[in-house]
């Protein structure tokens, strides 16, 4: 019914982190606190974010466009139909709670997993990386 709304909520509070984030690495570049051979990792934990972002938006677009299909979400006032019965709206909540949270602690886990191997990569490449900086 509504389960898109779980995951759709955690990519609207990784976008707030993930410009806080962006802001303080500039704020960090610009006053050369970051050196370049400090970092290991070549792509910024703002964009590492922006991947997570990425994922849950697309996942709550397919889920809702899913739900119009299927007529749980409709265009018009209350635009879920489970909200037009107050009995149904039990029912509901109980699908976001558990549907909706697991999607979005399962997509979760996958970037975590994504990041782990990405940096996996990357510091296996440091060496080449650093030789070619000489």
């Amino acid at each position: 019914m509504a389960c898109f709304l779980a995951p759709l909520t955690e990519a609207i509070v990784v976008s707030v982190i993930r410009k806080a984030a962006a802001k303080k690495e500039l704020t960090a570049l610009a006053s050369s606190v970051v050196k370049q051979s400090e970092s290991s990792v070549p792509v910024r934990f703002s964009a590492q974010l922006g991947w997570l972002m990425n994922m849950l938006y697309g996942g709550s677009f397919l889920l809702a466009v899913e739900h119009i299909w299927h007529g749980e979400v409709v265009l018009w006032p209350p635009f879920l139909t489970a909200m037009k019965d107050p009995s149904d709206t039990a029912a509901m909540l109980h699908e976001i709670a558990t549907t909706g949270v697991s999607m979005a602690v399962c997509v979760t886990a996958v970037w975590a997993v994504m990041l782990l191997v990405y940096r996996s990569i990357a510091r296996r490449n440091e060496p080449a990386i650093n030789a070619g900086r000489r």
